[in-house]
């Protein structure tokens, strides 16, 4: 399985904000539409940068509530770990797990292409469980 293979199920659209954006409008983006995390761009879908929940706690904790003025520039993660549409989930699964984070933005020739979370990948590898269990059973039975 790849992640080619999640974005065709879930689609390819992806919350985005530009780096200029204040972080008060990040929060309220992430609370409206139950995400943990936006892709940065330019707005030519050239990735800058990822908010995270976690980006935005490490700000408060640093700068109190008056970390809600920054920009999404001054507190966003700018190193951005990528994936593309042929990476595999267990791959998927090992970036993740070695950089501690729970979103990873898909590009495709340069640009943002979707976006894999933790609960895309371990819905996806629970259903190939599933199947292959049920192909079992049915080698068993058949046998």
């Amino acid at each position: 399985m790849t992640v080619k293979s999640i974005l065709e199920e879930k689609g390819h659209d992806v919350l985005t904000l530009g780096p200029n954006d204040s972080l008060a409008n990040a929060v309220q983006v992430l609370a409206k539409n139950r995400v943990g995390a936006l892709v940065i761009t330019n707005g030519d879908r050239k990735i800058v940068g990822i908010l995270s929940e976690r980006d935005i706690v490490r700000a408060i904790a640093k700068s109190g509530a008056s970390a809600l003025d920054l920009t999404v520039r001054e507190t966003m993660t700018p190193k951005v770990n990528i994936c593309n549409e042929n990476h595999t989930i267990n791959e998927v699964m090992e970036i993740m797990t070695r950089g501690r984070f729970r979103h990873l933005p898909v590009e495709k020739d340069g640009l943002l292409d979707g976006i894999v979370s933790i609960g895309d990948v371990v819905k996806r590898r629970i259903e190939d469980v599933e199947r292959e269990a049920q192909e079992i059973r049915n080698y068993i039975a058949t046998a």
